[in-house]
């Protein structure tokens, strides 16, 4: 019978033939590819389980924290508009009536209300000269044209290339330095027209064209003082001013966008006034309660990042990848902080969030209530801004706080360089653990092959002697009668 040895019930990795096998002649043989693997890989496997089991555990912490950088990042982008004094000075305009005039009020606008009168608006002026026989193919002459438009002036050179009404327009219109004249072509029963409109309103910009070669071949197209007879003015076209008035005080502008009438507000004058309207600037609360709803939003899903981060679900017997890390509660320490804080606003009444209706939910989420917050910022306007604004504002300490968490010289960043050490080490280990496999396997290789050789030889030199000893002759005794 042959005898067999094997590792962890694998199949038979030695295997010695009986003298009387057939395959006795070619002796002992051992798989020594098998029997080094499974020797191999019964050192290795237990160290590179704890390896990986380190590994995956580091990376998953190298993921949290950012996530958690990003849950900050997040959050921190919606203190923008409550972290400082600015951010509270927000007001509106409104017009009683907007057919008259619509109006806008930048943060340094003073609040108050004002009547407004609009007695006439500007205008730019539009001239329309007398008519060319033969449409806008007419031929109308050459030379050179210069016009005007208030200060600024430019020339046009016309040649046969482009001497007629339609030429004229479209060399106006592309002229170098044209500060805003556009020329156009209206065809009537009578003939072309050539139309010059200004682009700007006001008195001041009237347009003027004068031909300045020596010439007379461009003569029909000239206009200006004591010259008005090539051209009409349309009604409604005579270049003016806006005139208006606020409480009473006069105002004349070249344009219907007033910027300079009223300090921090800009008006849009529409149409005229039959009767005094009222433009009223006020604090803009619709405006600051939607940036303090965006708060509490924006905390409430950092707050849901936060907590996944560090639960643990008995369930499942689950854990988030920070859960218990000091880094994860210090920071969470650091909000409710913050949140919980009592702020030196001036009121003795609206001196925290909860004053203005933000409060806590049993899951460290935050709600809203917006009556509330409405009666509180009717109240007391500049308490609420402090509150969020102030030195020791909830969101301006929030905003310094996370700044330094996400900062180079951060907790968050120093974790971070710590993980990554501690996985680049894993990845070294690991490099080194395969190393020192590849160098044991060699050297069992080197071990069991000649282990096999020397049972090759010694099962060579039992079977000849096995042979040699079934040869020897046999002595049978005699035994006597």
């Amino acid at each position: 019978m042959s005898s067999t040895s094997s590792i962890s019930g694998s199949q038979p990795i030695v295997s010695v033939a009986s003298s009387n096998s057939a395959g006795a002649a070619g002796g002992s043989v051992i798989d020594v590819s098998e029997l080094v693997s499974e020797l191999v890989t019964a050192t290795e496997q237990p160290q590179e389980t704890i390896i990986s089991n380190q590994t995956q555990a580091v990376s998953s912490e190298i993921s949290a924290v950012g996530t958690l950088q990003s849950a900050l990042s997040t959050f921190q982008s919606s203190l923008a508009a409550l972290d400082t004094p600015s951010a509270f000075g927000s007001e509106s305009a409104s017009s009683t009536d907007p057919t008259a005039f619509t109006a806008t009020a930048a943060a340094d606008a003073t609040l108050g209300s004002y009547s407004v009168s609009v007695t006439q608006l500007a205008q730019a002026q539009q001239l329309v000269s007398n008519a060319f026989a033969g449409g806008s193919s007419a031929t109308v002459g050459t030379g050179t044209l210069q016009l005007s438009l208030g200060g600024t002036s430019f020339n046009v050179t016309i040649d046969d290339s482009d001497n007629t009404v339609a030429g004229i327009a479209g060399a106006i219109n592309s002229a170098t330095g044209n500060p805003g004249i556009e020329a156009s072509v209206v065809t009537g029963s009578d003939g072309a027209h050539l139309v010059l409109t200004s682009s700007l309103t006001g008195a001041a910009n009237t347009i003027q064209v004068a031909e300045t070669d020596g010439g007379d071949g461009l003569a029909a197209l000239t206009y200006g003082t004591g010259n008005t007879g090539n051209y009409t003015e349309p009604a409604g076209s005579t270049p003016q001013d806006a005139e208006f008035s606020i409480a009473g005080v006069p105002y004349t502008s070249a344009s219907n966008t007033v910027t300079d009438a009223l300090s921090g507000v800009t008006l849009s004058l529409a149409g005229t006034t039959t009767s005094p309207a009222t433009l009223t600037v006020a604090t803009n609360t619709a405006s600051i309660e939607n940036n303090i709803q965006a708060f509490v939003t924006a905390y409430n899903t950092m707050q849901q990042s936060l907590a996944s981060l560090g639960s643990y679900d008995s369930t499942t017997s689950s854990a988030g990848p920070l859960m218990g890390n000091p880094l994860l509660l210090g920071i969470q320490n650091e909000l409710q902080s913050a949140l919980y804080s009592i702020v030196d606003t001036g009121s003795s009444t609206y001196n925290s969030l909860a004053s203005i209706g933000i409060t806590t939910n049993s899951d460290g989420t935050l709600s809203l209530n917006q009556t509330t917050l409405s009666a509180a910022l009717s109240s007391d306007y500049s308490a609420v801004s402090q509150l969020f604004s102030g030195t020791s504002g909830v969101a301006s300490s929030l905003n310094s706080q996370i700044t330094a968490d996400l900062g180079a010289a951060g907790p968050i960043a120093s974790t971070s360089q710590t993980l990554v050490s501690q996985e680049n080490a894993l990845t070294q280990q690991s490099t080194q653990l395969q190393q020192q496999m590849t160098a044991l396997s060699a050297s069992l290789t080197q071990q069991y092959a000649a282990l096999n050789t020397l049972l090759s030889s010694l099962q060579t030199t039992s079977s000849y002697l096995t042979q040699a000893f079934a040869s020897l002759p046999q002595v049978q005794a005699t035994q006597n009668a």
